[in-house]
């Protein structure tokens, strides 16, 4: 083998090493992704007078899914601890948001500030809501809407096992 033909099989080499890499990356991105939130497209059951959703528990416990904030995809987070739906302040220009009156409020990371807004449109697959109360609030580092009391105040929840029925009566 000459030495040109020696090099351009070691080159050859090192890309299939580096694609293959490049491939393992995202296929276990993807299976990551997929356990963090097992509910990107979540299906709405029309029944008698009623809607619903099941979720399942993603793998550190949490109900998370892909919903809608005045039409543009978010992620969702189950907080029956939250009084209020909950919203990181770096998404307020995103999904469009006016910030309100000031309020201090507490956290599971001690007192921060946020601002009252109201979200025109907020969805849970097919289940829609208008006109919700909510907050912008300073400091959360997450990506995640915290999906509060004032929301899940309109539904019927039922865990069961690693799964939790959201039912909206119409």
């Amino acid at each position: 083998m000459t030495h040109s033909t020696k090099k351009l099989g070691m080159m050859f080499t090192a890309a299939g090493w580096i694609l293959g890499f490049l491939l393992l990356v995202l296929v276990f991105g993807n299976i990551l992704d997929q356990q963090y939130n097992p509910n990107q497209s979540i299906a709405t059951v029309q029944g008698a007078g009623t809607q619903e959703i099941v979720l399942q528990r993603s793998r550190n416990g949490h109900y998370v899914f892909d919903g809608e904030i005045n039409h543009q995809k978010v992620t969702f987070l189950v907080d029956t601890g939250a009084t209020m739906t909950s919203i990181p302040a770096h998404l307020q220009q995103s999904l469009g948001l006016q910030a309100g009156p000031a309020t201090s409020v507490s956290t599971a990371n001690g007192v921060t500030t946020a601002y009252l807004t109201r979200l025109e449109h907020l969805a849970l697959g097919d289940i829609e809501l208008h006109d919700v109360k909510a907050s912008i609030v300073q400091g959360m580092a997450v990506d995640e809407v915290l999906l509060g009391m004032n929301v899940l105040k309109h539904f019927e929840l039922v865990q069961r096992g690693n799964n939790l029925l959201i039912r909206h009566y119409q």
